[in-house]
């Protein structure tokens, strides 16, 4: 199935049914649809066509999304652009990709137009929402486009065209299939609660994880509800007001939901799947989550192998009595059926049950590969396995837990800590609401461990004390050397936390 083909498959059961809304305006099917075959003639009498790559720079917009469908009804590749990030960063991902074209909010018209200097010269720009002097306007475009059905040229393998947006380093551009997208989809209706006609509200950016999630709604013919800003209180007036069934959030995030002074007395009574993931999160948090939000479901993929690698629906989280599953916190849930996984040492060697190693991934979830980069294909995939770089074990009842990035381990007095254990202990602390834990380098310990602490609102906090904590909790080998406190931690545009950054400012600060 291309990406268009969720939209039709919904289009023919209910034409008038919600699509996408944003505020008061809902578009049904049978108009996104619309919409989508007049872009594709627009697209095409641009000079673009099937195999083209077209980029889409928006915060979340129905307009935008619909855009999606628009593209891949021309049988062209949706590349996803991340307005948060700066503008080399997404000159580096639209050249790498081959972008022929780029769909943009009016807003960002001053990143557009030092894009312009960056990007060759061919490179068609179009403003999504306003009429402009010194380019195409979509809406113009639209308005002389036909209105008949289009029907584009045999469509490629490839849909989408994310960058990678790491934590270090270029991005580099990854090639999702059909097949790709069509193996998560499947996934999320096996392992999930999904009836018919789900109501999804995205909060997070569509240009990632929440954008990808809407594939499988759509499967089920469900409305997807757009929220344009990061408010959480719109956030929480929105699930009754829609009825929302599904919805992601990451950790950090459901941290400041957590202390929202509207969470209790929200109505939640129709959330069947609050999914979390991206980053890990607090089992504390988590356990609070359970209790005020419920139906919490936790999803582990990354750019190369989207969202389900592993699952954990919100029956897993709790024992067959209805309490928590203490034990299953930690866990990042079992690994999806349609994935094979393995745990492997360094040389590539196959780990049994319940030992650390790299964990490595294959199926129709993999991506082919990434765009016009075989040394990053040969340093990604290893025998046919593509690896993960996250550290991790499997258990016996075949749930993953993950213990570490390989990159973030840390080897202090000769023994090996993984940063995440720290973190979770030191998150265990009531007063403590993020944290993040790096090895510097040091004469007697090879490396020692540093902690960054932030401060719950209200809560005050003393490196003594948490360092006890921390060594009653998991010994004194793995408690940190220091603890800082910090106002926030930095984070890439995507929310994950950039520890080179940490590294680096307390390498500064030792050094004033």
């Amino acid at each position: 199935m291309q990406l268009v083909d969720y939209l039709d498959k919904g289009a023919r059961a209910n034409p008038q049914a919600p699509c996408l809304t944003l505020g008061d305006t809902t578009q049904s099917y049978a108009e996104v649809q619309r919409h989508s075959h007049r872009l594709a003639y627009v697209l095409a009498g641009l000079g673009l066509g099937s195999g083209d790559v077209i980029g889409i720079l928006s915060a979340n917009n129905d307009t935008a999304f619909a855009c999606v469908f628009g593209i891949s009804r021309l049988g062209g590749i949706w590349c996803p652009i991340n307005p948060r990030n700066e503008v080399n960063e997404n000159a580096a991902v639209l050249h790498s990709s081959d972008c022929k074209a780029l769909i943009y909010q009016a807003i960002f018209a001053p990143m557009v137009s030092a894009l312009r200097s960056l990007l060759p010269k061919d490179t068609i720009f179009i403003c999504l929402d306003d009429r402009v002097d010194d380019g195409l306007s979509l809406d113009s475009l639209m308005q002389e486009a036909p209105q008949d059905t289009y029907r584009a040229d045999a469509p490629g393998d490839i849909v989408i065209m994310p960058g990678t947006g790491g934590t270090t380093g270029q991005p580099k551009t990854v090639q999702l299939s059909a097949g790709n997208v069509e193996t998560m989809t499947a996934l999320t209706l096996m392992g999930y609660p999904i009836g018919p006609r789900p109501v999804f509200l995205a909060l997070a950016p569509l240009t990632h994880a929440a954008g990808i999630l809407c594939f499988p709604i759509l499967a089920m013919s469900g409305e997807i509800v757009v929220l344009p800003a990061p408010d959480l209180k719109a956030f929480l007036a929105a699930i009754p007001a829609h009825q929302v069934t599904h919805t992601f959030l990451p950790p950090t995030v459901i941290y400041m939901l957590l202390d929202h002074p509207d969470l209790d007395a929200t109505d939640l009574s129709s959330l069947q799947c609050f999914w979390y993931g991206a980053a890990p999160i607090s089992k504390e948090r988590l356990r609070e989550a359970l209790d005020r939000i419920g139906p919490m479901a936790q999803l582990f993929g990354q750019t190369e192998a989207p969202m389900m690698i592993s699952m954990m629906s919100p029956a897993d989280h709790r024992m067959p009595d209805g309490s928590v599953h203490e034990g299953r916190l930690r866990s990042a849930g079992r690994i999806a059926p349609l994935v094979d996984l393995t745990i492997q040492d360094a040389e590539g060697q196959h780990l049994p049950v319940g030992e650390h190693g790299e964990i490595c991934v294959k199926g129709s979830l993999v991506m082919p590969g990434y765009y016009k980069n075989p040394k990053a294909d040969a340093d990604a995939f290893r025998g046919g396995w593509l690896r993960t770089g996250d550290i991790g074990y499997v258990d016996a009842e075949g749930f993953l837990y993950i213990v570490d990035r390989a990159k973030d381990m840390i080897i202090t007095g000769g023994f090996n800590v993984y940063s995440v254990e720290v973190e979770n202990a030191l998150r265990s602390h009531p007063s403590v609401q993020d944290c993040a834990v790096v090895g510097l380098p040091d004469d007697k310990w090879g490396e020692r461990i540093v902690a960054v602490v932030i401060p719950r609102a209200g809560a005050s906090l003393d490196p003594a004390a948490l360092m006890a904590h921390v060594k009653a909790d998991i010994g004194s080998v793995k408690t940190p050397k220091d603890i800082v406190v910090w106002e926030d931690l930095p984070r890439s545009k995507v929310g994950k936390v950039l520890k080179p950054e940490i590294k680096a400012r307390l390498r500064e600060k030792a050094m004033a």
